[in-house]
């Protein structure tokens, strides 16, 4: 006899509570173009030094692709959240300007990206690398 599927799933997490319990997590990745800004960049004499590390031109506009990686808690291993509907969900975020960039940060932007999803995921840790062109960026982890 075919074991069911439940029962199957209540076996196997009987099962995984008998070993070291695992962190569970789902990724995914996507990329949005975008413009954004450092405000005051051109003024700041900490920023505009008119030497080697002038970061003046951080003061204008300027287009980046800004590179998402997003990694959530799942509470179990058959699909507790579906990764190719969590990526659309937030691709949409930006195509609907639920989300801005702005002339904000990556930290910035990675904590407006957090709140979106803490309000539909809650109770979950979340990481959100948010790079400029796949160069430069950040990594925020926000535990549960």
């Amino acid at each position: 006899m075919q074991e069911r599927y439940y029962d199957y799933m209540l076996r196997r997490m009987k099962e995984n509570r008998m070993t070291q319990p695992a962190s569970k997590s789902i990724w995914v990745t996507f990329q949005k173009e975008g413009v954004h800004m450092y405000p005051g960049a051109d003024t700041d004499p900490k920023l505009a030094t008119g030497e080697w590390d002038d970061v003046s031109f951080l003061g204008v506009p300027h287009r980046h692709m800004f590179h998402f990686k997003i990694r959530i808690e799942v509470f179990h291993d058959d699909r507790d959240i579906e990764f190719i509907q969590f990526k659309r969900w937030i691709e949409r975020l930006y195509a609907q300007d639920v989300i801005q960039l702005n002339h904000k940060s990556c930290e910035m932007i990675a904590d407006d990206l957090y709140e979106e999803i803490s309000a539909k995921y809650p109770s979950r840790f979340v990481e959100i690398d948010v790079a400029e062109d796949g160069e430069n960026g950040c990594s925020n982890y926000y535990p549960a």
